[in-house]
């Protein structure tokens, strides 16, 4: 990613080779393009919160405020010493299952969902002994309730390469502020990339067409996206329908895995959509949402059956924000290997 648009990014974690857990990001992402928002009602104790994140908006209520702070906590405090098997007294462990309630489920891409904090302790010690260097900070996020989605930067170092790349990582909260059900959305390509260059970007050569400057129109902001429009978003994505996608947001700019810099036109962003749509079918059912002041979260979760006729669980996460920003995250890694491959590949990268 950019400092001025969210492109493709080296780059990913170590951490999903052998436990699936994902994490988190650093200072040294993009800037967005507004600052964290005071948002109306903001609880004094979570001010420490709008310190910590580039922005932040939406119904801030205490077990939100509870859960950002436990989320903040374990992306900025250091490994040091990497946890041993079944360590799950060490004080990183302790600060990652703080977040969340004890029989509560963690959803990775590509994976089944993993329950209860034996598992979920179990899947971080094997994670922070690949990745000890693993650290993150909060870009934007959106709380909405009982519902966060807390999108961060993550930076970590896998088999000798930095890597950066954002994620969004999506719960849904107990009274205490513990993650009950909580999914990560990120793609694994951009992860593993550096140190499996055989992974090829699924987007490759996708872009805007050329244009002359008199023939580009002066641009519209999409509006505001509004809860109403749910369930014919959805319908648009189970029906691979590009054309109903993009028209929605003309004059937005889609930023998502693979792209080096921001869509602008309804032809590349349809191209985009449509090398999507190629690669498998998906279907998704609407999941959890967040609205705040100028930022929208919306999830879609379920399967694709990719060209290789497997069906693994999927999901998509759209952010519409402020002055048309448009991003989709999801993980491409099912849609350019076959289960067999991607195997081969977490063995490989976990060897020393």
């Amino acid at each position: 990613m950019g400092k001025n648009g969210r492109v493709v990014r080296t780059g990913a974690v170590a951490a999903a080779l052998v436990s699936g857990v994902t994490f988190g990001a650093v200072a040294g992402g993009p800037s967005l393009s507004a600052v964290a928002s005071p948002a109306a009602g903001l609880p004094a104790e979570c001010a420490e919160v709008r310190d910590a994140v580039e922005r932040l908006e939406g119904d801030i209520t205490p077990n939100a405020c509870a859960f950002m702070r436990r989320q903040i906590a374990f992306g900025e405090i250091p490994t040091g010493t990497p946890p041993q098997a079944g360590e799950v007294t060490h004080p990183r462990v302790q600060a990652y299952l703080d977040i969340f309630d004890p029989e509560a489920t963690l959803w990775e891409a590509g994976s089944a969902p993993q329950r209860g904090h034996g598992v979920i302790g179990t899947s971080i010690i094997g994670s922070l002994g690949l990745v000890p260097d693993l650290r993150y900070a909060g870009r934007d996020v959106v709380a909405d309730g009982a519902v966060v989605m807390f999108g961060q930067w993550n930076d970590a170092t896998i088999k000798g390469h930095k890597v950066s790349y954002p994620q969004i990582a999506r719960n849904v909260l107990s009274d205490d502020g513990k993650s009950i059900q909580a999914r990560r959305y990120y793609d694994r390509v951009t992860v593993f990339g550096p140190a499996a260059p055989e992974l090829r970007n699924l987007f490759d050569g996708v872009a805007d067409p050329a244009h002359s400057p008199g023939d580009i129109p002066e641009a519209v902001q999409p509006a505001r996206f509004a809860a109403a429009e749910i369930t014919a978003r959805l319908a648009a994505w189970n029906g691979e329908d590009a054309t109903a996608l993009t028209e929605r947001m003309r004059g937005g700019r889609l930023n998502g895995p693979g792209l080096a810099t921001p869509l602008t036109t309804a032809e590349g962003q349809a191209d985009y959509l449509n090398r999507l749509f190629a690669h498998g079918r998906f279907e998704l059912k609407a999941g959890q949402a967040a609205f705040g002041r100028t930022t929208a979260y919306v999830e879609w979760h379920g399967t694709v059956t990719t060209l290789a006729n497997e069906k693994v669980s999927f999901g998509i996460v759209e952010r519409f924000g402020p002055d048309g920003e448009w991003e989709l995250t999801f993980d491409t890694l099912p849609l350019v290997a076959d289960q067999a491959a991607i195997r081969t590949l977490y063995q490989r990268l976990a060897q020393p």
